[in-house]
């Protein structure tokens, strides 16, 4: 337990990367997951689906998005709070937040012998935000082929130049 105490720097790099490595697995089966309902129900749009269902799919999918990121933190913020890191939950939360999104407005610091597990923390944040940018890229992509197809459906709609004159 004197380790875990006062760790080397190979220790808290160790430590950190296992962790790094559970929060990187946790968010693929989350996205995969995501990615799967977001797929079984988007089968079902059309150019006639009405604009609500699309966008409570695009919210819903957003909303769950968010949500895997929130449970990640949380993965990092349990064990910083149980080892007495920072003792209060909601102070390691928040602590775990700023490293994670990298906004690092530094209100609150792990102490100094744990001090490389922050920059684990951000490097976890960058790898799954980058993961989700492309699954938002993936859906609005989904979403852009829709709005052409009903904006070619819009068009072939209207009555044409030609058949008004004979």
């Amino acid at each position: 337990m004197d380790e875990l105490s006062t760790p080397g720097p190979v220790m808290e790099v160790v430590l950190g990367t296992l962790l790094l490595i559970v929060v990187i697995f946790v968010h693929g089966a989350g996205i995969r997951a995501i990615n799967q309902r977001f797929s079984k129900s988007w089968v079902h749009m059309s150019a006639d689906t009405p604009h609500w269902r699309l966008n409570l799919l695009l919210a819903s999918t957003i909303g769950s998005l968010a949500a895997l990121h929130f449970a990640e933190t949380l993965l990092w913020a349990i064990p910083v709070s149980a080892a007495g890191l920072i003792p209060s939950m909601r102070d390691s939360y928040y602590y775990v937040l700023e490293s994670y999104t990298t906004l690092g407005e530094g209100n609150i610091s792990l102490p100094d012998r744990w001090r490389l597990i922050g920059p684990i923390i951000g490097m976890s944040g960058l790898f799954t935000f980058g993961w989700t940018g492309s699954v938002l890229v993936s859906v609005m992509t989904d979403f852009g082929r829709l709005d052409r197809v009903k904006a070619k459906g819009a068009k072939d709609a209207e009555p044409s130049e030609e058949g008004d004159a004979g």
